[in-house]
């Protein structure tokens, strides 16, 4: 990539990819048709740590927010992966207690009895194995508890809910459901706002980056400022947010369609049940057993929007040393009879407008219309124009970008 700035990732990346940067930056003279010598290896050590010593630089920001990404952020299977994980493991030597232990006295059975009570409710996260009332509602008939530990977790903690479902029990279990349609339009809201703002800055660098190209009084006057930097910062940071949104609408999907069936399973629980004089055990425990894991999987939701929430306010950092650099009173003086466009009225301005190839003969170009399986094709630089960004350093929006 011919930039001297760190350019937005497509997603996550890796740290080797900063260097390979460097390499490729025609201003550092590498040869990348041949092996590096020991002097190119120095030089490229040196220019690395000259670029990571630069903390006034919104590159090394940019990098830095690509590490972190890179290190924390994972997609929904591996975080609930990992947490299911730890969890096991917390739970691990309380299930080995239950397990290998053979009470021979009474005294024993009954902290055994115990011990897999607190088991049940920890692994569940419904209510503390100290509180009686709680306890109390899990001791219940002991006949039910002569299943398998897993099972039995299962069947408890959907009685549980039922319970709570009727308003007959449920102590220390929080209303999911109602947490988490307050918590995912608050959580869509914060990423869009921080969306907003990072895409106001966007078009404001590109103006004046386009404006530099312009004018040579103007290029005179803003080649010094590290505008370019900034503009790389502010994209791969929307990039980054543009990811978490994503994962956010993900989890207010999957809210909706398990407060449908939860609801549901709740429902047929009341008409197998209620005012019933016996109740096949057959019918019943099937629907305890969905019950706790539909719950499960709210308990999921909240741990997912916990996490997104934290990704955003953490990835606000990495944005300080371009803010800093350019606060508004001089962005504002900068923009002075200067048009600012959005990503949207640009693509709008150019509808319909197509390239003359003859123009650019060192270069192929590939038309939706005329490529084979154009839709397969591998996009990179996340849609922006691979052209701008090697001819200008411009990350200006392509007509697909996502």
């Amino acid at each position: 990539m011919a930039t001297s700035g760190a350019a937005p990732a497509s997603s996550r990346l890796p740290p080797l990819d900063e260097v390979k940067a460097v390499v490729l930056d025609p201003k550092n003279d590498f040869d990348v048709d041949q092996i590096l010598t020991k002097k190119d290896v120095q030089n490229l050590i040196q220019l690395c740590v000259s670029r990571l010593l630069d903390t006034t630089n919104p590159s090394l920001s940019t990098i830095k927010m690509q590490v972190y990404f890179d290190l924390n952020y994972a997609n929904r299977a591996e975080l609930l992966r990992e947490h299911r994980r730890v969890l096991e493991g917390r739970l691990a030597p309380l299930l080995r207690d239950i397990t290998d232990s053979r009470p021979r006295m009474r005294e024993e059975m009954k902290n055994v009895y115990q011990t897999i009570v607190s088991y049940v409710l920890l692994s569940s996260g419904l209510g503390s194995p100290t509180d009686l009332e709680v306890v109390r509602e899990v001791i219940g008939p002991k006949k039910d508890k002569e299943q398998q530990l897993k099972n039995l977790t299962m069947l408890v903690t959907g009685i549980r809910l039922y319970n709570k479902e009727c308003g007959k029990g449920g102590k220390g279990i929080d209303d999911l459901p109602a947490i988490l349609n307050e918590a995912v339009p608050s959580a869509t809201h914060s990423i869009e706002e921080h969306l907003n703002a990072c895409r106001v800055l966007a078009h404001r660098y590109t103006a004046l980056l386009e404006s530099m190209h312009e004018d040579q009084n103007r290029y005179r006057r803003l080649s010094s400022l590290k505008l370019k930097e900034a503009l790389f910062n502010v994209r791969q940071y929307e990039a980054f947010l543009c990811i978490l949104l994503s994962d956010t609408v993900t989890s207010g999907q999957e809210i909706e369609k398990v407060s449908v069936e939860f609801t549901a399973t709740m429902e047929k629980l009341k008409s197998t049940i209620q005012n019933k004089v016996s109740v096949d055990t057959k019918e019943a425990f099937p629907l305890f057993v969905a019950a706790f894991n539909l719950w499960s999987r709210f308990q999921d939701e909240i741990l997912l929007l916990s996490f997104l929430t934290n990704m955003t306010n953490c990835l606000q950092q990495f944005l300080e040393t371009q803010s800093q650099l350019f606060p508004e009173e001089l962005l504002t003086s900068l923009l002075e009879g200067v048009t600012v466009r959005t990503d949207k009225e640009r693509i709008r301005e150019t509808m319909g407008t197509r390239v003359n190839v003859s123009d650019f003969k060192n270069q192929e170009w590939l038309f939706p219309e005329t490529t084979t399986n154009f839709d397969e094709l591998l996009i990179q630089y996340h849609g922006f124009c691979a052209h701008a960004i090697g001819a200008k350093g411009l990350t200006l929006p392509g007509m697909h970008c996502s």
